[in-house]
C-alpha cells in the first residue's frame, strides 16, 4: 500500500459558514476534512500536513515558492509515494502552475479543493480528496507534472483554468480538454501532456504586471508599469496577438528599458502568432521584440514570467523559456 502525503493549504474545502457573518470562513482542520473521506484507508496510507489556512486570494508568489519548497521536501522522501495538495480555487491554477514549473520530481503531485464549503449541500471536498488520492497512488500518474483533480476530471496544471465561478466542474482545459478521469476509483489517462524541465529558483521576482487589452486603450497602464520599475509585463492582447495602435509606443518604450513583454490572447482558446502586419498587429510586435506566449492565459503567462525572471534577467533566455519548440524564428 502506497504512502500519500496530503498537504492542507486552506481554501473553500476547509471552510464553513459563520452564523454571525452569514458567510464562509476557515474553520476545519486537515484531520476533520480527512475524517470525511471514508474508506480511503483501503487504498492508501495517508499522512496529513498543514501548510496554511489561507483563502486563495491571499496567496502570493512568495508563498507559492514556500509551498513548492515544502512539497519538494516531501517528494524527496523515500517513504512518500505521492502528494495531494488542497488549495482555494480562485488562485489554484496559478499556484499549481508555479509548483509545476519549479518542482523536480517524478512522483505524482495532485492539486485539489472544493467549490462548496462544508456547510453547503453537496460539499465536494471529500470526493475531490478521494479521487486525488486515487490519482496519486496510480503508477500512470508519474512523470506527468502537477495534475489538477476536480469532479473526477484530471487536467494538467500547465493547461487548466478556472472557467466557472460556481460549478463543481469549474476547472477546464481550453484547446485540449482533460488529460484523464477517475472512474470507479481507477485513473484513466487519455492523452499525454507536455512536461517541461524544472526551473530552480531561490527567490521570487514579483515585478511583473498583467494588462488586459480592450478597444481603444492607450499606453497609460504600460507607462505606469515602466515608471514603477517592473521587470516584466504580460499583455492579454486581442485575437491572434494584436493590440490597439495607441499601445504600441508604450510597448516599444518598455522593451527599450529592458522590460520583458509577453503577448498572449484574451481569447480562451487558440494561440498567438504574428499573422497580421497592420499597426499594432502581431508582426509589428514581433519586430519590436515581444515574446509570444502560445496558448497561455494571462494569469498563467504572468506566473511563468515571474519564474523565468526569477531564474534569469537575460531576455533571450526568457524568450527561450516561453518559445522553445513553439515558434521558429
Amino acid at each position: 500500500m502506497k504512502n500519500i502525503a496530503v498537504v492542507f493549504n486552506g481554501g473553500t474545502i476547509s471552510m464553513k459558514v459563520d452564523q454571525k457573518l452569514k458567510a464562509a470562513v476557515p474553520g476545519l482542520t486537515g484531520e476533520e476534512i480527512m475524517s470525511m473521506v471514508t474508506g480511503i484507508e483501503r487504498f492508501a496510507k495517508v499522512t496529513s500536513y498543514t501548510f496554511s489556512s489561507l483563502p486563495s486570494p491571499h496567496i502570493t508568489p512568495d508563498i507559492m515558492l514556500e509551498l513548492s519548497n515544502f512539497i519538494q521536501e516531501l517528494a524527496d522522501r523515500e517513504d512518500i509515494d505521492g502528494i495531494v495538495v488542497t488549495h482555494g480555487t480562485d488562485s489554484l491554477e496559478e499556484t499549481a502552475y508555479f509548483v509545476d514549473l519549479t518542482l523536480k520530481t517524478h512522483k505524482p503531485v495532485i492539486f485539489t479543493g472544493s467549490m462548496r464549503s462544508s456547510s453547503e449541500l453537496g460539499y465536494d471536498g471529500p470526493f475531490n480528496l478521494a479521487t486525488s488520492i486515487c490519482t496519486a497512488i496510480a503508477e500512470e500518474s508519474k512523470n506527468r507534472g502537477v495534475i489538477v483533480c476536480f469532479n473526477g476530471e484530471l487536467n494538467s496544471a500547465s493547461e487548466v483554468i478556472k472557467a466557472n465561478s460556481m460549478a463543481l466542474n469549474a476547472f477546464k482545459t481550453p484547446n485540449f480538454g482533460p488529460i484523464g478521469i477517475v472512474d470507479n476509483n481507477r485513473v484513466i489517462f487519455y492523452r499525454n501532456n507536455i512536461v517541461r524541465a524544472s526551473i530552480h529558483i531561490n527567490s521570487v521576482n514579483n515585478r511583473v504586471s498583467l494588462i488586459k487589452c480592450a478597444a481603444g486603450m492607450d499606453s497609460r497602464f504600460i507607462d505606469f508599469c515602466i515608471a514603477e520599475g517592473d521587470d516584466g509585463i504580460v499583455i492579454e492582447a486581442m485575437g491572434r496577438g494584436n493590440i490597439p495602435p495607441l499601445m504600441v509606443d508604450g510597448i516599444e518604450r518598455a522593451i527599450k528599458k529592458g522590460i520583458a513583454v509577453v503577448i498572449v490572447s484574451r481569447c480562451q482558446e487558440g494561440r498567438v502568432y504574428d499573422s497580421y502586419g497592420y499597426h499594432g498587429g502581431g508582426k509589428e510586435l514581433r519586430s519590436l521584440g515581444v515574446i509570444f506566449g502560445d496558448t497561455l492565459s494571462g494569469q498563467k503567462a504572468r506566473i511563468k514570467l515571474i519564474v523565468a525572471l526569477s531564474y534569469t534577467k537575460d531576455i533571450n533566455k526568457v524568450r527561450d523559456i516561453f518559445e522553445h519548440g513553439l515558434y521558429n524564428y
